[in-house]
This record gives C-alpha cells, sequence and structure tokens, in this order.
C-alpha cells in the first residue's frame, strides 16, 4: 500500500484515521472496528463491503 494514499484515504464511516494490515490486506478503522478489503492493490472504501472487526479481534 502506498503511504501516500494511506495518508488522504479517511473511513467512510467515520473520517477516522485508517491502519493497514498487510497480512489480510485490509484498511481498518480503530474507531469503527470496520475493516475495508483491498483487492489488487486497490482499496474498496463502500461500506457495505467492510467487514466488521468482533470485539476480540485486535485492531
Amino acid at each position: 500500500m502506498d503511504n501516500a494514499l494511506l495518508e488522504i484515504l479517511a473511513c467512510p464511516a467515520c473520517k477516522g484515521k485508517l491502519h493497514y494490515k498487510k497480512e489480510s490486506q485490509e484498511l481498518i478503522c480503530k474507531a469503527c472496528r470496520l475493516a475495508y478489503p483491498v483487492k489488487d492493490d486497490i482499496p474498496v472504501m463502500l461500506i457495505e463491503e467492510a467487514r466488521q472487526m468482533p470485539a476480540d479481534e485486535e485492531v
């Protein structure tokens, strides 16, 4: 994930900062506990496509 792109992206739900999790190819919003998939190096920034992270999963 390009750092310049990561700096300008924000969570569509809360406009919070996103963190890239390379192992799962996801952009994580710690505030919303949503994980947005990254497919072929392209972030899918749709709330409907985001995965709700369980309470016991580390963010």
